[in-house]
């Protein structure tokens, strides 16, 4: 476990030793879009102070007290970042990534947040289900958690990555329902839901049993002169809704 967790939702004090629109030390041809600092008395695993992006603050300061609401964890360097926004504001995972991007563009890293951080989707279908249990059973099999849950409504929120779904086992008065719903459920629609590994996904359906409705396969899209790749195959969940896993291929010219 990263050990600088121990920040997450906590209020800082940074000391701030790189001002918005300063130059950095070494290279003075990169420039500071946000204030940059420090959290004094502490040690990084560079061996210096623990780092920090200050973002939502528009003047240059010299010091400053926010709330940390990220950890910015570098894959090939040993130095974490901190994440320090006012305390009534928020970003997203992509925000601080546009925001920070100046510098952190050289280096490959995770974004680290508290359990209970969700940035929802700007999409997030809804699935009526027959059986809640089999359903969940289905979807963890595949690697979705539960995110939340209302046990009074047979509801759950669930998210593989970035991928996210609502679960809501059928009732007699469903006021969302516009027709009787027969098996397969969504007929006529697939969801695509791009994955990391998508050979992983299918072999835990098949050693569990769930039969494959389309057989794993590569297939390439045309898209203006190039093409794009995509290793996939598609599985129906046990109200017959058509699941299309994908791992993104690249691309190549026509």
């Amino acid at each position: 476990m990263n050990e600088n967790i121990m920040y997450l939702d906590k209020i800082i004090n940074v000391v701030i030793d790189r001002p918005l629109g300063s130059s950095h030390p070494k290279y003075p041809k990169h420039i500071y879009p946000v204030n940059y600092g420090y959290v004094p008395n502490t040690i990084s695993g560079d061996g210096k102070e623990l780092d920090c992006f200050v973002l939502g603050e528009y003047e240059p300061v010299n010091k400053y007290k926010g709330k940390c609401i990220a950890i910015i964890h570098r894959f090939n360097d040993n130095d974490d970042k901190l994440v320090i926004v006012p305390e009534n504001i928020n970003y997203t995972n992509t925000e601080i990534r546009t925001l920070t991007n100046f510098q952190e563009r050289f280096f490959e890293s995770e974004i680290i947040r508290s359990s209970n951080y969700l940035e929802f989707s700007k999409n997030i279908p809804e699935l009526t289900v027959t059986n809640l249990e089999n359903s969940l059973k289905f979807y963890k099999t595949v690697g979705f958690k539960v995110e939340y849950d209302r046990p009074e409504n047979k509801f759950v929120f669930i998210s593989l990555g970035e991928i996210q779904f609502m679960l809501q086992e059928n009732s007699d008065n469903e006021k969302w329902e516009v027709a009787k719903l027969t098996y397969p459920f969504g007929n006529g629609i697939n969801f695509q839901l791009e994955v990391e590994n998508v050979n992983k996904i299918y072999d835990n359906l098949k050693n569990n049993n769930y039969k494959i409705a389309f057989d794993i396969e590569e297939n390439w899209y045309r898209q203006g002169n190039q093409l794009l790749g995509n290793k996939e195959f598609l599985v129906q969940d046990p109200d017959g809704y058509l699941l299309r896993f994908s791992e993104d291929l690249g691309e190549k010219e026509i």
